[in-house]
């Protein structure tokens, strides 16, 4: 670490040298906390967290140190610590294979709520995410919505204080663990499509809500489709003005595109690519070895601009450029250096994933290279398609007409 610098805001710049007690204390708090199961749950995850049961323990433990919230507000319940402290921290997980949180209330709606939510909601919701005794997924896609969100049709009218909901949400990330949803829904049809829209928080228990588990060509179980079936949402759920939840979705977008593909988690799979280009016969692997130097460099150039670029560890709201840059170039690497695992580990990557434990280490790691390979495909489609962040770059840089 000795090599990093980045500066403070109005501050005098840092380094490692200047951090070098969080370091310890980082390590030393890794070192007591992390038992030899969640290392491996760590190791052996292949979506976007680790296995659920890791995850509740390790959130746990993260919460009684104080440390579950990096990048949230002292006041509420972060701990204070600068970019560079976060930075070190995301990367000291990342090499000691701690879990990857199931955490869209940590990483979204908390934030969110923060800064848009009511006092209420505020004092009703922001303790249990802290905690770990919500779990929250997105209710978002749709079956004929994807990135295009103005065209959900999932629909909800007022009933007595209470919003009325039928459709269905698809793709829906951990639908299965979490007892919240936050999503959008139609409450009016006149005027753009953009127009009408409203942004709700929802009781998965509601009766009348039904999850249907969603099979990865991978052979995990990571997405869902859920059913509204006359679910009633009170109306003190909502988050912002009724028909007025396009721009909360897309505050909320804002803070999901940030940070669903930091550097941490891209720092965990190029672990893997090093050693599975170790385990190449040194004659076949100089193409191997090169690309995973290039891919390295791109990394550090890509932890360099995920510190320069989150100085308060949120994207500002009228900042659209920087989430999706962050978005688009963290996916497409992640991509990358997937696929360069599965090279490397050859005709083993054809290995089912059905066999994991039954024929070996080297058919263990091929089926889980493959697997992650096919699970991270889905990276340059959530929280919007590359095309999609292309576009917002080039409406922000070049201005509307431009695209």
């Amino acid at each position: 670490m000795a090599g990093i610098a980045v500066s403070r805001t109005a501050e005098a710049p840092v380094t490692a040298l200047d951090d070098s007690h969080f370091v310890a204390e980082v390590r030393g708090f890794l070192k007591h906390a992390l038992t030899d199961d969640l290392r491996e749950a760590g190791r052996r995850m292949i979506g976007v967290h680790a296995d659920i049961e890791a995850c509740r323990i390790w959130h746990r433990r993260l919460y009684e140190q104080g440390w579950i919230a990096p990048a949230w507000p002292v006041g509420w319940g972060g701990p204070g610590w600068t970019p560079f402290q976060r930075f070190v921290f995301d990367r000291e997980c990342a090499l000691n294979d701690a879990p990857v949180l199931f955490a869209g209330g940590l990483r979204s709606v908390g934030p969110l709520l923060i800064e848009m939510g009511t006092a209420d909601q505020r004092s009703r919701y922001l303790p249990a995410i802290l905690s770990g005794d919500d779990l929250w997924c997105q209710g978002f896609s749709e079956p004929g919505a994807g990135s295009d969100l103005a065209a959900i049709s999932t629909r909800a009218g007022r009933d007595d204080g209470h919003y009325v909901v039928n459709g269905s949400k698809i793709w829906t990330t951990g639908a299965h663990h979490s007892n919240r949803m936050f999503g959008i829904v139609r409450t009016e049809e006149n005027g753009p499509r953009q127009h009408g829209l409203t942004f709700l928080l929802i009781d998965m228990d509601t009766p009348g809500l039904t999850v249907a588990p969603i099979i990865g060509i991978s052979g995990d179980h990571e997405f869902n489709q859920v059913f509204f079936d006359d679910v009633r949402v009170p109306v003190a759920n909502r988050v912002g003005e009724e028909n007025e939840g396009w721009a909360v979705a897309k505050r909320l977008m804002q803070l999901a595109r940030s940070n669903n593909t930091p550097a941490a988690l891209l720092r965990r799979v190029l672990r893997r690519a090093a050693g599975a280009v170790a385990g190449v016969d040194a004659d076949a692997s100089t193409g191997l070895r090169s690309r995973l130097a290039g891919l390295e460099i791109e990394l550090c150039a890509f932890e360099q601009l995920e510190l320069a670029a989150l100085p308060s560890g949120r994207p500002g709201g009228a900042d659209q450029t920087t989430p999706s840059m962050l978005k688009l170039i963290g996916s497409e690497l992640h991509q990358r250096i997937a696929e360069l695992v599965v090279e490397a580990v050859g005709p083993y990557a054809a290995a089912s994933w059905s066999a994991l434990g039954l024929a070996g280490d080297a058919v263990d790691v091929g089926a889980r290279a493959m697997g992650k390979h096919l699970a991270v495909r889905a990276a340059t489609i959530y929280s919007g398609t590359s095309e999609t962040q292309r576009n917002v770059i080039a409406r922000q840089l070049l201005g509307p007409r431009a695209v």
